[in-house]
C-alpha cells in the first residue's frame, strides 16, 4: 500500500455559511468529522495528515480534535479565486521540504462529514490497483441522466437530448452515470505536478450512496446531514 499525504484543505473564509469548515454539527466543528476519518484510516495506511488552513480559529479546532498543524496556507491561496491544484502542490512542496514521506496525495474536504474510513480505504485501494490512474474519486448515483432526461439545445436553439438517441422510454434501460461527490480523491503526485486536475485522463471510481454523499454549503445541508449522522 502507498503511504498517503492526507490534506485536508480548511480556508477561512465563505459565503454560504459564516466559518462553514468549523460550523456546529450535532455539537462538533464541521472540520472533526473529516479528521476522526483521517485518523482511523491513517491507523491503517501510515502516512501524515496536514490541515491547509488560514485559520486560527480552524487551527485550534483540528488541534483539539487530535492533529497537530504545523502548516499555514499563505493568504494569496486562501481566496475565492485560488486553485484546487496551486493549493494541493504548496502543501506537498512544504512536506516534501520537512522530509515527509509520500506516494500519494489524499484529500478530503470537510464539506463531506458522512464519509467514513472505509470509503478512505476503499478509494485507496482503487488507486492502488491501477498503477496508471491519475486519480481514485469517489462518487455517487445521478438522479439526472443525458441519455434520459437532460438536454440541450442546438445552434438553433432546438432542444435536444445530450447523449445518445433519445429513444430509452424506462430509466433503468439507460447507461448508469455518476456524480463526483467531492469526499474523497486520491491523487498521484506526479500527475498533478504535470497538468490541472481537470485534464486527468484516467479516473477511477468509486462508488459512495447518496445519503452519504452531502455536500455541505448552505444551512439546510447541516440540517439533512445531522439527521444522518
Amino acid at each position: 500500500m502507498n503511504i498517503p499525504l492526507y490534506i485536508i484543505p480548511a480556508r477561512g473564509g465563505s459565503k454560504g455559511i459564516p466559518h462553514k469548515n468549523i460550523a456546529p454539527l450535532a455539537g462538533r466543528p464541521l472540520i472533526a468529522y473529516t479528521i476522526d476519518a483521517a485518523l482511523e484510516a491513517q491507523q491503517q495506511t501510515g502516512g501524515y495528515i496536514l490541515v491547509s488552513t488560514d485559520d486560527d480559529n480552524i487551527a485550534a479546532a483540528a488541534e483539539n480534535c487530535g492533529i497537530k498543524v504545523g502548516y499555514r496556507r499563505p493568504p494569496e491561496l486562501a481566496t475565492d479565486t485560488a486553485g484546487s491544484r496551486e493549493t494541493i502542490i504548496h502543501a506537498m512542496d512544504w512536506a516534501d521540504a520537512r522530509g515527509i514521506v509520500f506516494d500519494s496525495v489524499v484529500l478530503l474536504q470537510p464539506t463531506s462529514p458522512l464519509r467514513n474510513a472505509a470509503d478512505i480505504m476503499a478509494t485507496i485501494k482503487a488507486y492502488d490497483n491501477d498503477p496508471q490512474a491519475d486519480m481514485a474519486l469517489t462518487v455517487t448515483p445521478s438522479d439526472d441522466n443525458p441519455y434520459y432526461n437532460l438536454f440541450e439545445t442546438d445552434a438553433d436553439g432546438v432542444l435536444h437530448i445530450c447523449k445518445g438517441h433519445g429513444l430509452y422510454t424506462r430509466r433503468q434501460d439507460v447507461p448508469k452515470v455518476f456524480r463526483i461527490n467531492g469526499a474523497v480523491y486520491v491523487i498521484r503526485p506526479s500527475s498533478l505536478r504535470q497538468m490541472p486536475l481537470g485534464e486527468f485522463s484516467r479516473r477511477i471510481p468509486v462508488e459512495m450512496p447518496s445519503e452519504r454523499s452531502i455536500d455541505i454549503d448552505s444551512p439546510d445541508d447541516l440540517q439533512r446531514a445531522e439527521k444522518r449522522l
